[in-house]
């Protein structure tokens, strides 16, 4: 068994032991890590004609898992998650990642698909966008430049580290004051260090001296200049003992070593082991690996608070838009960017790179798979990266595929510029004016440059949304919910590049708050206006007026319209038709000319005096205001019903 794999699994396993009956030798056998073993035992069961439960088949579905059997742990758990609701998070994972790699990637989506209303959104939205950037080839074209390095041992080498011009690492190379660890059959971890060469090459490769000595695991180093100490993972244990918890369980803790000899135990729990401790100066958090009970498979993503060294709040789940029903481990923080592995299905093998972006609401962005010029159907973790001699950046990561000298190997990279597809982030708010009302369930689409659909979802209760697509130079945006007005904008680079520094919160006006009842009718809400007596030009007066029926009608595209305006009973009925007739065209000239569609005007009427709405009339005598009245212009709303729905 791989030290890496050993210490990521150890938890969960031991976990699933005291959680299960040991009933059996084939139990013994598994929970053991003897996986083959376990098939041979567990097949014996079945062809003696022996009950064997489903959790029992479950654990050989794992042993097929862990033995690369895909087919056989495939079907074992496809037919469990048909007939029993025993299926955890992590093992319908496992299912997936063995469909995955027996080529049925179509059946993972169909999973997706119908599984998506119990599945967390995240994970669905995170598996399609990944799955979508593999099918446009985004991932192919990394432009990794990947070197071995003379270093490496015969034996597990793992989570490189920088320390100023050296590199840190673990190893389970044979060490004088190390004992043999049975279930690897290497060395108890330890950390060493080693010169860093020109081109990236190591050497002088020794065991590290910053931090205290012990008999036990010593391992996943990072140093940091600002605290000045080194963090790292280390056995529980009392002096020259391991320290075990009421269920004979030891775990790994998270400890501190500071340059002037103290240490100190940051995250320590008998029952729980961490893992991959990673600091980020800027904000003072600790990031790690652990299996707490709000895991949401196996080993989730977590970070606490600090100040000056001293942890202040408690192990904080990043989520999961980073965790997934799989394993996330050892996290680096990069550029506004978290580097992190995952065994999620949708990666290329095992265990995949993956960049998340920062945001600055301090949310992440969809991770994506860094592809295949870093990834491969093996184990690729411990990520880290910097910049390099020259403009490129240059890091180090670790993988168990073929051709290294040991199970784990460290292996350096260079790059051009900070690797990923480049993607592009819509987020915000949707709100109602005039006190910014979160409005729910408002769709935003993303379009291309030629107005085809690139993505789209709906508001939440909080009126927020995040839509993510790989890049492309111009994009629309859309924004439409029935009875709200509609927010259409297109974007260039350099726009889309200051749209991701911040949310985007757009105010859609409700179709009620501009629509009032007048005569009858539902009309467009703008104060009266005037014509000059015996003229039907539009004047100054007037155009702050027809501008809100502008500013409406681009607002709610969908409108349609009738112009009706009325004169009073002064004068000829007939020569007020004609001059009522006139002016409703000088209204509908004047909205053309400001970008109103022909289509969004039904009809444009003259009705003179034929609608006098008191009792002014023919050969009445009303005094001037109350003529007045009968002087109006309606923008009669034709198909409000229809659009109100």
């Amino acid at each position: 068994m791989k030290f890496r794999i050993f210490i990521l699994l150890f938890a969960l396993a031991v976990g699933f032991s005291y959680g299960q009956e040991v009933t059996s030798k084939a139990d013994n056998y598994f929970y053991s890590y003897a996986y083959d073993d376990a098939i041979i035992e567990y097949n014996k069961h079945m062809q003696q004609g022996k009950f064997i439960t489903n959790n029992q088949l479950l654990n050989l579905a794992d042993s097929y898992f862990q033995t690369g059997e895909y087919n056989k742990a495939s079907k074992l758990y496809l037919d469990i998650n048909k007939n029993d609701t025993i299926m955890s998070a992590h093992r319908f994972n496992k299912m997936l990642q063995s469909l995955a790699k027996i080529s049925e990637q179509e059946r993972v989506k169909a999973f997706l698909k119908s599984k998506s209303n119990s599945l967390e959104s995240e994970l669905v939205e995170n598996a399609e966008f990944n799955y979508l950037l593999f099918d446009k080839k985004e991932t192919e074209s990394a432009g990794f430049f990947i070197f071995t390095l003379t270093g490496n041992s015969e034996f597990s080498d793992f989570s490189p580290a920088f320390h100023d011009d050296k590199l840190l690492f673990s190893s389970g190379r044979k060490n004088k004051s190390k004992r043999i660890y049975g279930p690897s059959g290497e060395s108890y971890l330890d950390i060493y260090e080693a010169d860093i060469e020109k081109g990236g090459n190591i050497g002088n490769v020794s065991v590290y001296k910053g931090v205290p000595d012990s008999p036990f695991h010593k391992s996943t180093p990072f140093y940091s200049s600002t605290t000045g100490g080194t963090y790292y993972v280390l056995s529980n244990a009392k002096g020259k003992n391991l320290a075990f918890d009421e269920k004979g369980k030891n775990a790994l803790a998270i400890g501190m070593a500071y340059e002037g000899g103290l240490f100190r135990f940051l995250l320590k729990d008998l029952s729980t082991s961490f893992y991959y401790p990673f600091y980020d100066d800027e904000n003072e958090r600790l990031y790690f690996a652990a299996n707490f009970e709000d895991s949401y498979g196996g080993t989730d993503l977590y970070y606490v608070v600090t100040n000056n060294g001293q942890v202040m709040s408690e192990p904080i789940n990043m989520g999961p838009r980073i965790n997934t029903p799989g394993n996330e481990i050892a996290p680096f923080v990069y550029d506004n960017s978290l580097f992190f592995s995952s065994d999620v299905f949708y990666g290329v093998g095992g265990m995949d790179v993956y960049r998340s972006n920062i945001q600055p609401d301090n949310t992440f962005s969809i991770p994506v798979n860094l592809g295949e010029g870093i990834n491969s159907k093996y184990d690729e973790f411990g990520f880290i990266i910097r910049p390099g001699e020259g403009h490129e950046l240059m890091g180090y990561f670790s993988s168990n595929r073929p051709g290294g000298k040991g199970n784990d190997d460290i292996y350096g990279f260079k790059v051009a510029a900070k690797p990923g597809p480049r993607t592009l982030i819509f987020k915000g708010k949707v709100v109602k004016p005039q006190y910014d009302e979160p409005i729910a369930g408002v769709e935003v689409k993303v379009l291309d440059n030629n107005g085809g659909l690139l993505s789209q979802m709906f508001t939440k209760e909080d009126g927020t949304y995040q839509v993510e697509i790989p890049y492309t130079d111009i994009v629309s945006m859309e924004m439409i919910k029935d009875g709200y007005s509609t927010f259409r904008e297109t974007y260039n680079p350099k726009e889309l590049e200051e749209l991701q520094k911040a949310p985007l919160q757009v105010q859609l006006a409700s179709l009620s708050d501009i629509v009032k009842e007048k005569e009858g009718k539902k009309v467009l809400n703008v104060n009266n206006f005037f014509f000059e007596t015996g003229k039907s030009n539009v004047n100054i007066a007037m155009t702050a007026e027809l501008d809100k029926v502008v500013d409406a009608i681009k607002k709610f595209p969908e409108l349609r319209i009738s112009i009706e305006t009325h004169t009073d009973s002064k004068g000829g009925s007939s020569s007020n038709k004609r001059i009522s007739e006139k002016r409703s065209q000088a209204i509908k000239a004047y909205l053309l000319s400001n970008g109103v569609s022909s289509e969004n005007i039904t009809k444009a009427v003259g009705y003179g005096e034929e609608k006098i709405i008191n009792n002014c009339t023919n050969g009445v005598y009303c005094l001037d205001f109350l003529h007045k009245q009968n002087l109006r212009t309606l923008f009669v709303i034709d198909n409000y019903d229809a659009i109100s729905q």
